[in-house]
């Protein structure tokens, strides 16, 4: 897949693929501007426009993963809020997969294949 930022999300704790994870991705120069939001499905991953690369230009980006929300009326409370990721783009072209893996207590995230 050429260009685009995919995402992967799974819940460590329940080894189950993080459905309803809400999830923004921010491009962050020259001006702060949201370019997706949505929740993600259940094969935890994103469905939008992004992932093919819609709206991507050069330039710093940063996905926000909103935790809380996503363990909140669950048996005890999240430790982390918002994980941030932030990473640069400079070639457009390539894609950009982020799998990410979590508990309520810390997160692993990285540039995937």
């Amino acid at each position: 897949m050429a260009g685009g930022i995919s995402i992967h999300a799974v819940d460590v704790s329940s080894g189950r693929p993080a459905q309803g994870l809400r999830v923004e991705i921010w491009r962050t120069e020259p001006v702060a501007t949201r370019i997706a939001e949505g929740r993600l499905g259940s094969n935890g991953q994103l469905d939008d426009p992004v992932v093919g690369g819609s709206g991507i230009e050069a330039g710093e980006y940063e996905v926000r993963f909103h935790l809380g929300e996503f363990f909140a009326g669950g048996a005890g409370a999240s430790f982390l809020t918002v994980a941030p990721f932030r990473f640069r783009i400079e070639e457009v072209d390539e894609h950009f997969h982020l799998p990410m893996k979590f508990t309520r207590w810390g997160y692993s995230l990285f540039r995937g294949a």
